[in-house]
C-alpha cells in the first residue's frame, strides 16, 4: 500500500525518510529469534532486547551478548522491578559495560511484586546516577494513551521528574494517530525536550497484534485494534497489519522540528523479516516521492 504524503514538502519527506531510516527493532528473546536477526536485519539498525518477568533479565543479556558478537548495535531494557539489589544492578553494569553497551532502556517493568528494591523506573535512573553515569544514553517510556494500572497524572509527572537522567522517550504501543500527535505535542508543551522515538508496530498478523498488545498493557491500543479493525488491517491471507496509514497520518508531527522526533521504536514482534522488508519499500516509496515532489 503506498504511503500517501503529498501534504509534504520536499525537506519534510526527507526528514521523514530520515526517521523511518534510524528506525530500532524491538526483539524478544526467544529460540531462533538470534538467527532471524542476522540473516535479515542490516547491521546498521539498532536492536532493541525486551525483558519480561517470565524470561527475566538473564535472557535479555544473553541475547544482547549474542548480537553484540554478530556487530549489532544493541539496547538492552533493563526492566527496574527485575533487579533485586545494587549488588545485581552493579554486576549488569560490568556486565553490559564490558560488551560495549552505551545505550540502555529503562521501563518500570511488569514484575508484581518487583523481585527487589526497586520499584519504579525513576529509582533505577537514580541507582546509576550513583553508579557514576556509566551508559552515555538512557531511554525511558512514554504512554501516549491510558496506562492500565497508573493514573494519567501519575505517569505525566513520572516522565518529568525521570527526564533528567534520560536522554529520550520511546512511546509506548499506539494506533490512534490524533492520540499519538496530540501527546507529543503534551509532552514539548510541558517543557520536557528530551528526543523522542515514536512506538509502532511492525507488519504482523492479526492475532498476533492482538494478544501481543494485550500481554504488554497496552489495553487502549488493543480496544483500538478491536474497533477499528477494518481501516486498521489489509485483509490478505493473514489478515494483517502495517503501520503505513498511522505513519501517513502523524507525518507532519515526525516531519516538525519542533517534536523532535528522532527515529521509531519498531515492535517486530520477532517478524524481523517482514519488518525489514516493509521498511525498505517504505524507504523506496519516500525515495519516489521526493523525486516527484522535486519535478
Amino acid at each position: 500500500m503506498a504511503l500517501k504524503m503529498s501534504v509534504l514538502t520536499r525537506r519534510s519527506l526527507r526528514q521523514v525518510a530520515g526517521i523511518i531510516a534510524g528506525s530500532h527493532y524491538e526483539v524478544i528473546p526467544a529460540p531462533a529469534i538470534e538467527e532471524a536477526v542476522t540473516e535479515s536485519v542490516p547491521r546498521d539498525v539498532v536492536v532493541t532486547v525486551t525483558a519480561s518477568p517470565t524470561k527475566g533479565l538473564d535472557a535479555t543479556l544473553d541475547l544482547t551478548q549474542r548480537l553484540r558478537a554478530a556487530g549489532y548495535r544493541v539496547v538492552p531494557h533493563v526492566s527496574a522491578r527485575l533487579v533485586r539489589d545494587a549488588s545485581h544492578l552493579a554486576d549488569i553494569v560490568a556486565q553490559l559495560t564490558g560488551l560495549g553497551v552505551q545505550d540502555v532502556f529503562v521501563p518500570g517493568g511488569d514484575s508484581d511484586p518487583p523481585v527487589g528494591i526497586y520499584d519504579s523506573a525513576l529509582s533505577l535512573l537514580e541507582a546509576l546516577s550513583t553508579l557514576g553515569a556509566p551508559f552515555p544514553r538512557l531511554g525511558i517510556t512514554g504512554h501516549p494513551q491510558h496506562h492500565p494500572h497508573i493514573d494519567d497524572d501519575v505517569t505525566i509527572q513520572s516522565m518529568w521528574d525521570k527526564r533528567r537522567y534520560a536522554s529520550y522517550i520511546v512511546s509506548n504501543l499506539c494506533f490512534d494517530a490524533t492520540a499519538l500527535a496530540e501527546w507529543v505535542r503534551r509532552v514539548r508543551k510541558r517543557g520536557v525536550t528530551l528526543a523522542m522515538r515514536v512506538g509502532v508496530a511492525g507488519p504482523v498478523d492479526r492475532t498476533r497484534l492482538m494478544s501481543t498488545a494485550t500481554k504488554i498493557g497496552v489495553t487502549d491500543a488493543a480496544r483500538f485494534v478491536r474497533l477499528h479493525s477494518s481501516s486498521l488491517l489489509h485483509l490478505g491471507a493473514l489478515g494483517g497489519y502495517t503501520p503505513d496509514k498511522l505513519l501517513a497520518r502523524i507525518a507532519p508531527t515526525l516531519a516538525d522540528p519542533a517534536c523532535i522526533v528522532e527515529g521509531l521504536h519498531v515492535f517486530t514482534f520477532n517478524q524481523v523479516d517482514a519488518t525489514e522488508r516493509w521498511r525498505q519499500d517504505l524507504l523506496e516509496q519516500l525515495g519516489a516521492a521526493e523525486d516527484d515532489e522535486g519535478d
